[in-house]
């Protein structure tokens, strides 16, 4: 986390959380949700707007991580800012034999699970976190597989979030928890 963001908390310490304003996708791109586009549905259904700036997203990347609870947020200055996922936390990009790097830059640690789901989508469970392997390197986890390096286990998308202690919509949660 950046000093700048860590000085912010301490000067503001009772920032409220901010809830279904940032989405990630499968692709680790990040969009911006406001009020109009949350009001027309969740994420994914609804993206919003790509966020394109290289500075911003160099920001969010370096102050992006998960709490307690399995919620990714962004360190927003004071605020958190909940991440709704489209399929998971991180976003692996690799070549055929290298080790796997985040969305993010983050290195993936060792690999402990090569997962695939229903759909054919090709997840790494890593010292680092579950991530999504990116669509462009789907090829270069086959090379993988086929060397022996990973043995795939078959997986339901669904069961993933409590599996890998993760949850993909701390919005719809913080809803469910408001309304109780």
């Amino acid at each position: 986390m950046d000093d700048i963001v860590k000085q912010a908390i301490a000067k503001w310490p009772n920032v409220p959380d901010c809830y279904g304003w940032l989405g990630l996708d499968a692709r680790g791109q990040w969009w911006l949700r406001d009020e109009a586009v949350q009001a027309r549905g969740s994420f994914p259904a609804e993206r919003g707007t790509l966020l394109r700036h290289d500075g911003l997203i160099a920001f969010i990347h370096r102050n992006y991580e998960p709490d307690a609870q399995g919620r990714w947020f962004f360190q927003n200055g004071p605020q958190r800012v909940y991440v709704e996922l489209e399929a998971a936390p991180l976003v692996w990009r690799l070549e055929a034999g290298g080790p796997p790097v985040a969305h993010t830059g983050l290195d993936a640690g060792a690999v402990r699970e090569c997962l695939v789901d229903e759909a054919g989508r090709v997840y790494l469970a890593c010292a680092a976190g579950l991530g999504l392997v990116h669509s462009l390197d789907v090829g270069a986890v086959a090379q993988d597989i086929e060397r022996g390096r990973w043995q795939p286990r078959e997986v339901q998308s669904s069961d993933l979030p409590a599996a890998y202690g993760f949850v993909p919509s701390p919005a719809a949660r913080q809803a469910q928890a408001g309304a109780q």
